[in-house]
């Protein structure tokens, strides 16, 4: 039996748990840290494997590549959900899909976009980078107090409203928009209800935290990065495609406002991405999740699973139908 675990891009899968229950067992286990590349690259790479730990939103599994996988009969997912892995495409070909919970993942996240907000409002990127150079404080300008200032966070969910709760221990001022929030659920979270344009006009930073769907693609386009104030800071550790990618690069170049970004349009962001030469920019490399915690919980519930489907007792399930179909 072979395991692939993938997009181990801080190689840290080997110490974040006791593999030694697989591999006592005759199991091979092989850690991929790079990214695969196209799907027929990434079919080649993988097809010896019977079972896949795919790390959250990186690699995509969509149905053509799942069904080049002739052997693979499971899949570990970190995290309790994937948009990039098709799940049905697992059922049909009689694939058990098993997750890892992600509770600490929800306080990781917001303490990145609580960073970001800090870093971008201080220029603390720039500040290191010129102490570095020898030039200490000749190249960095005044930075802005947070304190008595607006914080309007989009999506008021479990990882929303702990930012609500930092931008209150800052002593600032919280609004709340999502689609489907009401004023009560605001009030729960410290914030006050806002429309869409009134959170966006009145506040001086806007933190993402909403969950990436069809209805909130595009969910910030050229008109609400317009009414934003100017220098106003934008914080994003959701999901790129929440906001317009051509509005966002325009209202950058022209300094319209600051956009801290821990999401991006391609992950790894490939060199000579325009993205990296746009002014008013903070970034992160998709590093909201990743922490000591998450990933020995990730890695640890992940020989968990594959423990069980070796034992005909699996875990975790997230399409257990799975279990009834013949391997096509």
């Amino acid at each position: 039996m072979r395991v692939a675990v993938l997009d181990d891009w801080q190689r840290v899968a080997r110490k974040s748990t006791d593999w030694s229950a697989l591999t006592g067992r005759g199991v091979e286990v092989s850690f991929f840290a790079g990214p695969l590349g196209v799907e027929e690259k990434a079919a080649a790479a993988l097809a010896e494997y019977e079972i896949l730990v795919a790390m959250r939103e990186r690699m995509a599994f969509p149905e053509s590549l799942i069904a080049k996988l002739r052997k693979l009969r499971m899949i570990s997912l970190t995290g309790r959900r994937s948009p990039l892995l098709d799940i049905e495409a697992c059922t049909r070909r009689g694939i058990l899909v098993c997750n890892t919970g992600s509770e600490l993942s929800l306080a990781a996240t917001a303490e990145v976009a609580l960073a970001l907000l800090l870093g971008a409002m201080r220029q603390l990127p720039a500040a290191d980078a010129a102490v570095r150079a020898g030039m200490f404080q000749s190249k960095i300008g005044p930075g802005t107090v947070l304190e008595g200032k607006t914080l309007g966070v989009v999506g008021l969910g479990r990882i929303g409203t702990r930012m609500a709760r930092y931008g209150q221990a800052l002593g600032m001022r919280i609004l709340g928009w999502s689609p489907n929030l009401t004023a009560e659920r605001a009030a729960a979270a410290g914030a006050e209800l806002a429309t869409k344009e009134g959170l966006l006009e009145q506040s001086e930073a806007v933190s993402l935290h909403i969950v990436l769907s069809e209805r909130t693609r595009g969910l910030l386009g050229a008109g609400d990065l317009a009414r934003m104030k100017q220098g106003a800071v934008l914080v994003n550790t959701s999901r790129f495609p929440l906001v317009d990618e051509v509005a966002l690069m325009a209202a950058l170049r022209a300094g319209k406002i600051v956009a801290a970004l821990d999401v991006f349009p391609e992950e790894p962001l490939p060199a000579g991405h325009p993205l990296l030469d746009c002014p008013n920019t903070v970034f992160t490399p998709h590093l909201g999740y990743g922490t000591k915690e998450v990933y020995r919980q990730f890695y640890r519930e992940c020989v968990e699973n594959i423990l069980g489907f070796l034992d005909g007792k699996p875990v975790r399930m997230m399409n257990e139908s799975a279990l009834n179909r013949q391997p096509a």
